[in-house]
């Protein structure tokens, strides 16, 4: 079975920083491709960023292009989204998925003075 539990939110003012992690079971994790996904609060869901399996290429949503990286540790089997300066915008509760399976779990970051 498939398991996908992210960490790292938490609440930041505008213009900080945050971590994200998603720790990976269930499957081959350095066969896949991953993405992040989000939902701010009354919205859908939004694709942030994916990484190929061997995190060689990227691919982010223009309006986090500069701002977040996308990361993974195959070795540890973990996914990481580093995001730097946050606007009110970033909030939202973030999610990891592989192959259309998105966690239940997710994230949540929210960015507020």
């Amino acid at each position: 079975e498939v398991q996908l539990v992210e960490s790292g939110g938490g609440l930041v003012q505008p213009g900080g920083s945050l971590r994200l992690s998603c720790a990976a079971s269930g499957f081959t994790f350095s066969s896949y491709g991953m993405a992040w996904v989000r939902q701010a609060p009354g919205k859908g869901l939004e694709w942030v960023s994916s990484i190929n399996s061997v995190g060689g290429s990227t691919r982010y949503e223009d309006s986090v292009k500069g701002r977040f990286t996308i990361s993974r540790d195959n070795a540890k089997n973990t996914l990481y989204l580093q995001m730097n300066s946050l606007n009110p915008e970033d909030t939202a509760v973030y999610y990891c998925s592989v192959d259309k399976v998105i966690s239940r779990q997710g994230t949540l970051v929210t960015v507020s003075s």
